[in-house]
């Protein structure tokens, strides 16, 4: 018997619809042996959040305007206690848009700043459906590692929105070679996100921090090596594009160049 297999977890598995809700599949969440380290492999669509051009009154913006919610209801726009939009000034970065807002926020600046909120065109950071963080205890502002299987390309980055699975800043598409274009970019598989739970201090951080801070906790945690050593052909995680094995020799070159 595989002792790897049998130690092997399973964290949950997690229905993802498409967007017309028409269609679902299911993505399973592993977890490291012995660790509270936690990945899965999806697509990525591109979230534009916390970008001060993001959102545009006239839709002129780096994603569409449906994407940040309704007059009746807005998620990625930053509003007053009316729930009208509040629209940037002249002193800001682009005056005229709209504010945008990111989960993980820093709190010694005010709600209308948009320096408040964590831009996705200058930090790799990533998004998370509340149900996985909440499974795996992962918190805003924790550290985590994403590799695009297809090229071997990886950034380290944060996980600072709450969002649908698979979901990546505008810098880290650009860091993993993914087309950034939060309107049509994106990449439909083959990216693996790994999370390291407890990581982090909940408040936005510097990309040298992300970098040191995210070196130092794959080195500890020994996590691309462990993958590829409980992962198998029989039952463990897999890429629908490719072999995952094969796709992992990459990674494992890229972790020992870290080291």
């Amino acid at each position: 018997m595989n002792s790897c297999s049998s130690t092997r977890r399973k964290l949950m598995n997690f229905v993802r619809w498409n967007r017309d809700r028409q269609e679902a599949d299911e993505v399973p969440i592993w977890q490291l042996p012995d660790s509270n380290v936690f990945f899965f492999i999806s697509g990525m669509t591109i979230d534009a959040d916390g970008a001060p051009n993001a959102y545009h009154p006239d839709d002129t913006g780096l994603d569409e305007l449906a994407n940040a919610g309704s007059p009746t209801h807005w998620d990625g726009i930053v509003t007053d206690r009316h729930n009208k939009p509040l629209i940037q000034l002249e002193s800001d970065p682009f005056p005229g848009y709209y504010i945008s807002c990111t989960s993980l926020v820093d709190q010694t600046k005010e709600f209308s700043d948009p320096s408040r909120y964590v831009n996705s065109t200058k930090i790799p950071y990533l998004a998370l459906p509340a149900e996985i963080a909440e499974r795996g205890g992962a918190q805003l502002g924790d550290f985590a590692f994403v590799v695009n299987l297809r090229s071997g390309k990886s950034s380290f980055a944060i996980y600072a929105d709450i969002g649908t699975l698979g979901e990546g800043s505008v810098a880290l598409a650009e860091a993993l070679g993914i087309s950034p274009n939060a309107r049509h970019g994106g990449e439909a598989d083959g990216v693996l996100y790994m999370l390291f739970p407890g990581s982090g201090n909940r408040k936005p951080r510097t990309i040298r921090e992300i970098q040191s801070q995210g070196e130092r906790l794959l080195s500890d945690s020994g996590g691309i090596e462990k993958i590829l050593s409980f992962s198998d052909a029989s039952g463990g995680p897999a890429v629908s594009s490719g072999d995952f094995s094969g796709a992992l020799t990459f990674v494992l070159k890229i972790s020992r160049s870290i080291d």
